[in-house]
């Protein structure tokens, strides 16, 4: 029985996270702006509007791949890059409640990368041959 929540709490976390992050942050980054690729920029990355491009695309569909439980943990690492990006770079000199956000999704991220998607993910259902690997 306890299984049985456990796996109903990792679908209710996988999906709600996974949503909001992709309609709440990534969607808005879709295309990225002059302003955003400019943060980038600033950081010092090379070619950022390619890094950009990047940081949105993990953000949105990171955020729906998890959502879905397909390719999650390859999606949670895109995204705990890009959330310790935002954490430790970005917002490094920003009060804690500036860069929560982006520290909670990292954790939510490095939780997803380490145990995938659960049993009611699609990876489930397309990956269970285990041919490809645990992408789940």
């Amino acid at each position: 029985m306890n299984k049985i929540y456990t796996d109903a709490g990792l679908l209710v976390l996988r999906v709600g996270a996974g949503l909001l992050l992709a309609f709440g942050h990534g969607l808005g980054k879709m295309p990225p702006s002059e302003g955003f690729i400019g943060g980038v920029e600033k950081l010092g990355f090379p070619m950022p509007v390619f890094f950009a491009w990047m940081a949105s695309l993990s953000e949105f569909f990171g955020g729906i791949l998890i959502a879905l439980g397909l390719f999650t943990r390859p999606a949670a690492f895109f995204v705990t890059c890009t959330m310790a990006t935002a954490a430790f770079l970005r917002h490094a000199d920003d009060p804690f409640g500036t860069k929560e956000k982006a520290l909670l999704y990292f954790i939510i991220g490095i939780f997803f990368l380490l145990s995938g998607g659960g049993k009611y993910g699609l990876g489930k259902v397309f990956f269970k041959s285990g041919k490809l690997g645990d992408l789940s």
